[in-house]
């Protein structure tokens, strides 16, 4: 680090972790570049979930009150077999009086406005594939390369994605990420004059999942235990003979949808733990780090935990690993876990996985809530909270 010069940051990847982390980074006085290789920084078409540990993470950086405005809540619907029976039922109040707050459900494209909000302008470079090419050490910087520069860094933030290239620099005996045995599609769109609540469907094999967006369209997901690098001609038309006769609203979704508007790709996971999270001068966080299986909601979370957490522990990326690499193999083992349970297609293992939502429902929610209290109790190693901070000054 040039002595009186802010210390440099280059973050790989400007999705979500890779944004928050540099609006941490610049709150802690660090100058910051965002390298993104799409031409773009605005997501593909989808929806997703943050929970009361993410928005804390947030409140750091100064967006959990926006990000709660961009949201809707989540819960109230609970899971359904594909006939329509109700299996358990799920409480908003319950989870937001537990937990401190609320879920939410927002477009990833507005999460990723606010983010970049936060920035100064001309942060993210995009169209700006990156290259790692020597970690730095002791004395030495990071250097990234591009195509058309080579940066020296203080420290360089790999959020590239689950299939990240500089992870592959830093570990290349690691395996890499593995197939979780099930595919997805996701899809964003509106459906007039259909009353759509937050609920899940689980059949033999199968998901489905509606959950109405603030701004009145839908987010609709589904999942199959197929074999990996399956596609159809028309996914929509794979989706109606999959779920077409389910009850509603999913026949009235899909009728609503076109076949562009469905996206599909095969779910995978890194189910090996890295040895680390940081090398060098370089640490990894998100999907690069520790990728999961969707069924907690929790990649994106973790996430935006990753890049507070680093911002806390800038100076001392042992600490960061430290920190983070227990609880993410955690999360993910849980998350694995859960797929396993949702999506078993053998008729025996659904009759005792359906029983037993039955009776956790007439149980209370709090049964199944406490599960999860490890996971969505977290809380940022930075205080005070804004939130927190909020209520004192008012005091």
């Amino acid at each position: 680090m040039a002595q009186g010069k802010p210390a440099r940051a280059v973050v790989v990847g400007g999705g979500i972790g890779g944004l928050t982390a540099a609006a941490a980074l610049l709150r802690r006085g660090w100058e910051v570049t965002v390298l993104e290789r799409a031409g773009s920084v605005e997501p593909v078409g989808a929806a997703l979930s943050l929970s009361p540990n993410a928005l804390r993470a947030l409140d750091v950086i100064g967006a959990g009150d926006r990000i709660r405005d961009l949201g809707a809540p989540l819960g109230g619907g609970g899971v359904r077999t594909p006939h329509g029976r109700r299996l358990f039922r799920t409480r908003a109040d319950a989870a937001s009086a537990r937990f401190g707050g609320p879920m939410l459900l927002l477009h990833r494209a507005a999460l990723v406005d606010a983010l970049i909000a936060l920035l100064p302008p001309d942060t993210v470079r995009t169209g700006s594939p990156a290259t790692l090419a020597d970690p730095g050490g002791a004395g030495r910087p990071a250097r990234v390369t591009t195509p058309d520069a080579e940066l020296e860094a203080d420290l360089v933030v790999a959020a590239d994605g689950i299939h990240s290239a500089v992870r592959r620099t830093l570990f290349p005996d690691h395996p890499g990420p593995v197939y979780t045995g099930f595919t997805a599609w996701r899809l964003v769109i509106d459906v007039p004059d259909v009353e759509c609540a937050s609920q899940e469907t689980w059949g033999r094999g199968s998901i489905w999942g509606t959950h109405p967006l603030k701004d009145g369209r839908v987010y609709s997901y589904a999942a199959a235990t197929v074999p990996a690098g399956g596609r159809a001609p028309d996914e929509r038309a794979e989706l109606l003979r999959r779920f077409g006769d389910w009850h509603r609203p999913v026949p009235d979704i899909l009728a609503a949808a076109r076949p562009e508007d469905v996206l599909r790709h095969d779910v995978h996971h890194l189910a090996r733990p890295l040895p680390a999270f940081h090398q060098g001068r370089v640490v990894l966080l998100g999907d690069a780090a520790h990728a999961m299986p969707p069924r907690l909601a929790q990649g994106g979370n973790q996430a935006i935990e990753d890049a507070v957490v680093l911002a806390h522990h800038h100076t001392d990326l042992p600490a960061y690993t430290a920190a983070r690499l227990p609880r993410t193999t955690s999360v993910t083992r849980q998350a694995v876990r859960a797929s396993r349970v949702s999506l078993t297609a053998n008729p025996v293992a659904v009759a005792v996985r359906n029983a037993g939502l039955v009776a956790l429902s007439a149980a209370g929610p709090g049964l199944l809530l406490r599960g999860f209290d490890g996971i969505v109790g977290w809380r940022p190693p930075q205080a005070p909270y804004a939130a927190e901070q909020a209520g004192a000054d008012q005091q």
